[in-house]
């Protein structure tokens, strides 16, 4: 059978009201305030704030949702135990219930038996299935290898009684979760054609500790655990593409700078590209869809501007040259443009440019404050946070800027949004609880979760690619 994946993963366990600040770099809260951040540096009345609200509203449709039925998995020789596979099965159903574009079927529905016959038996009651309300039907077989276990699987489409797909999973015999999601995952696929994110991860800042450090996480919340724990302040997670490491921007009393924390041997962790643009602050890191290429900020003749380097840190190219403040660059999927924020019209707006620095046009023209956008993976929509009577909510726009509308509105602030690797979901951190916390939500803004609930600011979510 085709090999889907072998999951055992883990990450190193054990503002103002007028012009933005200009002097980058010599606090560390000075540097944060240029983040557009929207956190308590910018603390102030926003109640009277004047500026044009966006007109055109459109509220998403919803997508239609498959129904998967579950069976219980056969054990094959030695006994791998009904508890464990009860748990497996509980996983898998979890992690599909998590994509929203696929339901597990509920097990009071089932008109036919819910264990899993062998994999080459002829003759499944797809009938029964049918009438029950299924699409399709996950079945497998769970044996010991090793110290380890192996899932192997097929699913089958109920309208047609034939194959979809087939596969097999090996993980350790505590990593029934992982191997949930994996094969959850494969089903979403199976069903939709596009693969499930309830195996991917998510990096965020928490201070939950008394500092502010690196944290990853499921994408269901699961499994929290710091990826940092040097003791000074950190911001901006970002993914390598290959999700193997996280850069982030370190402030250790200095010049902001560049560190990386990777779940990778190969990766030695820590400071990287100390010998680049020496003496300038370098924050707010953001990698091109190759992974070799950097889009980052640094400040230069007291204006924050946007450079372009080599992963190593070589051939610094200078893309945007204004008195203005230039933040915030986020690259399109084909990485031939970037989306940024800047205050060049008089407030923090939205722009877009190539991958050289030309070709810039204005995208937002509606909204007194727009910051933090995100393009999303299909290249249709950015995301980003705009402050409307004094509290930010997350808006979609197209990249020709026609299209421009809400998808989650609170009277507190949602900020920072990032996208799944799918595009099907948006995470998020908001402060609608009193103190921030990270929340996910489908794209149209449906289905709204929060991921974290310990004491300490939870910000700044950076959705990691599918695992290799």
């Amino acid at each position: 059978m085709e090999s889907i994946k072998n999951i055992d993963r883990g990450f190193g366990r054990g503002q103002p009201a007028g012009r933005l600040m200009r002097a980058l770099g010599l606090v560390a809260t000075a540097t944060l305030a240029l983040s557009f951040a929207s956190q308590g540096a910018f603390a102030k009345d926003l109640s009277n704030e004047q500026g044009p609200l966006p007109t055109l509203e459109i509220a998403p449709g919803g997508s239609k949702s498959f129904t998967a039925a579950i069976l219980r998995f056969r054990s094959v020789g030695p006994p791998v135990g009904d508890a464990r596979i009860e748990t497996l099965r509980e996983e898998i159903e979890r992690a599909v219930a998590f994509s929203t574009e696929v339901q597990p079927l509920p097990h009071a529905a089932y008109l036919a038996s819910e264990d899993s016959p062998a994999l080459d038996e002829e003759g499944i009651d797809c009938d029964s299935f049918k009438q029950s309300g299924a699409d399709a039907i996950l079945l497998g077989e769970v044996r010991r290898e090793g110290g380890q276990i192996r899932a192997d699987l097929r699913i089958v489409s109920v309208a047609r009684c034939q194959n979809l797909t087939t596969g097999n999973v090996v993980g350790a015999r505590d990593g029934l979760a992982s191997m949930g999601r994996t094969i959850a995952d494969e089903a979403v696929e199976a069903l939709t054609g596009i693969r499930g994110v309830a195996s991917t991860e998510i990096a965020f800042v928490s201070d939950r500790t008394g500092d502010r450090e690196i944290y990853v996480m499921s994408a269901d919340g699961r499994d929290q655990r710091p990826a940092t724990g040097s003791r000074t302040l950190k911001m901006f997670p970002e993914w390598t593409p290959d999700g193997r490491a996280v850069l982030y921007s370190n402030y250790d009393g200095g010049q902001p700078a560049f560190s990386i924390t990777s779940r990778a041997k190969e990766i030695t962790a820590g400071p990287i590209l100390r010998s680049l643009m020496p003496g300038l602050p370098k924050y707010r890191g953001r990698f091109d869809p190759s992974g070799e290429e950097l889009a980052m900020v640094s400040s230069v003749d007291g204006a924050a501007e946007i450079f372009r380097v080599k992963r190593k840190g070589s051939e610094p190219r200078r893309l945007t040259n204004h008195p203005s403040i230039d933040i915030s660059p986020s690259w399109s999927p084909d990485g031939r443009q970037l989306v940024f924020c800047s205050d060049r019209s008089g407030a923090p707006q939205l722009y877009v440019m190539d991958r050289d620095g030309g070709a810039v046009r204005r995208l937002t023209y509606t909204g007194a404050y727009n910051a933090s956008p995100v393009w999303s993976p299909d290249g249709r929509w950015i995301a980003y946070e705009t402050r409307v009577r004094g509290q930010f909510d997350i808006w979609l726009i197209d990249p020709s800027g026609q299209i421009n509308f809400p998808i989650v509105q609170h009277r507190r602030s949602d900020e920072a949004p990032t996208w799944s690797p799918d595009g099907r979901k948006i995470a998020f951190s908001s402060a609608r609880r009193g103190r921030y916390d990270i929340y996910v939500m489908d794209w149209n803004g449906e289905n709204l979760k929060r991921l974290t609930s310990r004491a300490g600011k939870n910000i700044q979510a950076d959705w990691g690619p599918q695992p290799e």
